[in-house]
């Protein structure tokens, strides 16, 4: 299991942040970041809400509560166009025998 500092790590790696970009996203100093990727430190709710936001992941996912990664942003969608798009992902669940 992969813990919030390594999680951390990767998602920054992936999208080409240094410490200190990453640091100034979040208001922070770029040792309060190694701090959390070395599990010395956690962030306040706030900072890993903000954390969450920067990398469009949920902070389950941040916290190991869950295996989902990405976030749909459906905000702009009608109620429609929602259930639409849960259709869509309980098909591709039903094709594979992993219906929730």
């Amino acid at each position: 299991m992969v813990d919030f500092g390594q999680k951390l790590k990767e998602l920054r790696r992936e999208r080409g942040y240094t410490q200190a970009d990453l640091a100034a996203k979040l208001s922070v100093t770029k040792s309060v970041v190694s701090y959390y990727e070395n599990q010395e430190r956690v962030p306040s709710p706030e900072v890993l809400m903000k954390i969450a936001d920067i990398f469009n992941v949920s902070t389950d996912f941040l916290l190991g509560r869950t295996r989902e990664f990405k976030i749909l942003d459906v905000s702009d969608l009608n109620e429609d166009e929602v259930k639409a798009i849960l259709m869509v992902a309980e098909l591709f669940r039903k094709g594979r025998g992993d219906s929730r």
